[in-house]
């Protein structure tokens, strides 16, 4: 009975027409239900063809090729299509489903992985010393940017030593983008307390060292004398309370 049931159970077939992007449009409007099926596995969909299956015969299989050479500086799951979205990210700078659509019918995706290849390399030369913290860096946009560069090593970890033990860095991982780039935003350094942002208020009798006038505490944000970048600590006695705007035009100098 069960057997018949199944057997003359009708199933409904859409054939999709149109456009690789409307089939992609139309693949995403229908994705509402069960278990969602992420971007990267729509466009699998969509954009199949000789390239795509040399593509996830490197990148999307359990211990495929990929996978071993840069576990420990990609994350994601290569079964789940993340680290083939991740590859192609990088070598297309986010345009993902351009670059499957202008490669759909190349025979083999050896620009691919050739680009992964020198990107992962590049990092372990650049960085022979490996910590957990470069795990999910955007390394194909620091390896296009800095690929060229030539670099002491040694200076490199000397200086990423002592930022991994500096308090005023929150985030770690932006350690590495920092190094590079010179960019403070990658490590996030710590703010002032509300308590040392007070402890400065009360000492300036709430003037801005600035402009002079005087303010609430809450309109004044709190400032480094000595920049950390100068080997300034964030510690009450390094607070100075500037006004919202000077400290904004300060940060714009």
């Amino acid at each position: 009975m069960k057997k018949k049931q199944i057997m003359d159970y009708k199933v409904m077939v859409y054939f999709c027409e149109g456009t690789d992007t409307e089939k992609l449009a139309w693949f995403r409007i229908i994705n509402i239900a069960g278990v969602k099926i992420s971007d990267q596995e729509l466009r699998n969909a969509t954009y199949t063809g000789s390239w795509l299956t040399n593509a996830k015969s490197i990148f999307s299989k359990s211990n495929c090729a990929a996978y071993l050479l840069a576990k420990d500086y990609v994350g994601g799951s290569p079964i789940r299509q993340e680290l083939l979205e991740k590859a192609i990210s990088w070598i297309s700078k986010g345009n993902i489903d351009k670059y499957m659509s202008d490669h759909q019918h190349d025979p083999h995706a050896n620009e691919l992985w050739t680009y992964f290849r020198n990107v992962i390399e590049w990092v372990k030369l650049t960085f022979p010393k490996y910590r957990k913290e470069m795990k999910n860096i955007n390394w194909g946009g620091l390896y296009d940017a800095f690929q060229d560069q030539l670099y002491d090593t040694s200076v490199l970890e000397d200086e990423i030593k002592k930022l991994m033990m500096d308090d005023d860095v929150s985030k770690k991982a932006g350690i590495y983008s920092y190094v590079l780039t010179r960019d403070e935003k990658f490590l996030n350094i710590r703010t002032f307390t509300p308590n040392q942002k007070r402890e400065a208020y009360e000492r300036q009798n709430g003037i801005c060292i600035k402009c002079n006038n005087h303010f609430e505490l809450k309109q004044m944000h709190g400032d480094h004398i000595t920049p950390w970048s100068k080997g300034g600590k964030t510690t009450a006695e390094n607070c100075q309370m500037l006004s919202a705007d000077c400290n904004r035009k300060k940060s714009n100098i």
